[in-house]
């Protein structure tokens, strides 16, 4: 909001500095600060709310150091997340971009899952919280609504990089040809057809990859069913983004910082995707618009850094599902707007190793059970952080360490830009 009004008194009476509004760097660090703040000033007043309510986390013994001390430690603190997210974006974004309205959607729509989960185990006393059902459908429901917009909407447009001589020909909807370049620094790059399904392959030179491809044993207008591969693999990515973040969120300031260091990384990409110059420089595909997203993963990251105040241990505050699906939600989506999402095996490691060692414990012991008559583990104990607790590690040790392996997966996902 303030972007526009800023822009409107720019325009009627050229107020000298007033101008700067115009350059996302300076709406993207405002952002930061604006989150930075919100969450630990605001954040504080929320903690006393949901001490006063007795909005405590309900914890099973699972027999680990230290766990039965942070029973009634007050949950739901993703609320503190959500609103230092979303009062930054509304402010200083764009908020006719349809990248920021798509971000701005997921953040509802997951925190609103996420809470009622919280709501259901808190309030209503039900551990299991919201029905697993539930939440899935949440989740693909979401996927449909992105992915759906990222195929058909007229203002999601890709362009990519051709040789010079070539001719840059699109076909729209109707058949009409369609000519279209852009000229930056002697290059080119050309107009894809609004549903493209193209995507970024890291490591690879030629590194653009499409979707539809993999339908095209249906014939020679595949492309036009490319939905129906796009939609599904968008609804995978959010589901299982989504739900890793919430199993690391088992320790700490484990999930809070790791989604802080993906959050950067992600902005890293965001702002070279959308500007000419860099991604011409880079050899990578260009989205216009998507530089706009800056301004809402710097307020990510704030309202990450700012609840890790109140979060790192012993934590006085926890995020709860409220935080946890709407993070990993976030993340996923992010990543799929800007054409990375193959990426997210590498700078979502965590998440991935931690979602991983849960389904390795669990199909492991129904494997042996059936078998050998009882189940055995790998694991000492799933997530995989619990499994360090029970080798006796200390808490803060295991958090610190994990964040220590997504700053390099987060370089290593940076460097793929150059490394192919």
């Amino acid at each position: 909001m303030l972007y526009h009004l800023f822009t409107y008194l720019h325009k009627l009476y050229n107020i000298p500095g007033i101008g700067v509004f115009q350059y996302i760097s300076f709406r993207a660090a405002m952002a930061l600060i604006f989150s930075l703040l919100i969450s630990l000033f605001w954040g504080k007043s929320i903690i006393k709310y949901l001490q006063l309510k007795q909005v405590g986390e309900i914890i099973r013994d699972l027999g680990l150091e230290g766990q039965m001390s942070k029973k009634g430690t007050p949950t739901m603190g993703g609320i503190i997340i959500i609103a230092s997210i979303l009062i930054p974006t509304l402010l200083l974004a764009k908020l006719d971009n349809i990248y920021i309205i798509l971000m701005i959607i997921t953040t509802i729509w997951l925190g609103i899952i996420g809470f009622t989960d919280d709501y259901i185990k808190v309030f209503k006393k039900h551990k299991e919280g919201l029905a697993g059902k539930f939440k899935i459908m949440g989740q693909v429901g979401l996927g449909i609504i992105i992915g759906s917009v990222l195929i058909f909407n007229n203002n999601v447009v890709i362009k990519e990089k051709v040789t010079e001589n070539k001719e840059v020909i699109a076909i729209n909807d109707d058949n009409l040809f369609k000519v279209e370049s852009i000229n930056t620094n002697n290059k080119l790059f050309k107009n894809e057809s609004i549903n493209s399904t193209k995507t970024t392959i890291p490591f690879f030179k030629n590194n653009e990859f499409d979707y539809a491809v993999l339908i095209s044993f249906i014939g020679n207008d595949y492309k036009k069913w490319a939905f129906l591969i796009f939609i599904p693999i968008v609804i995978l990515i959010i589901t299982s983004v989504s739900n890793g973040a919430n199993i690391t969120d088992g320790l700490d300031g484990l999930a809070t910082g790791t989604s802080a260091i993906i959050g950067t990384t992600l902005g890293v990409l965001a702002y070279v995707s959308g500007n000419t110059i860099f991604a011409n420089y880079l050899n990578i595909m260009y989205i216009p618009n998507t530089g706009e997203l800056t301004i809402f993963i710097s307020a990510f990251v704030g309202a990450c850094v700012g609840f890790l105040w109140y979060n790192t241990f012993p934590a006085q505050v926890f995020m709860g599902d409220t935080g946890s699906l709407t993070l990993g939600g976030i993340i996923a989506v992010f990543a799929i707007i800007i054409r990375k999402e193959l990426l997210i095996p590498v700078l979502c490691g965590i998440y991935l190793v931690e979602n991983l060692s849960v389904i390795i414990q669990v199909g492991y012991f129904k494997y042996t059970k059936k078998k050998y008559g009882e189940g055995r583990r790998i694991f000492k104990m799933s997530p995989l952080h619990h499994h360090f607790q029970k080798l006796g590690y200390p808490e803060p040790k295991i958090v610190l360490r994990f964040w220590i392996i997504g700053i390099i997966l987060a370089v290593l996902t940076i460097v793929t830009l150059k490394l192919r």
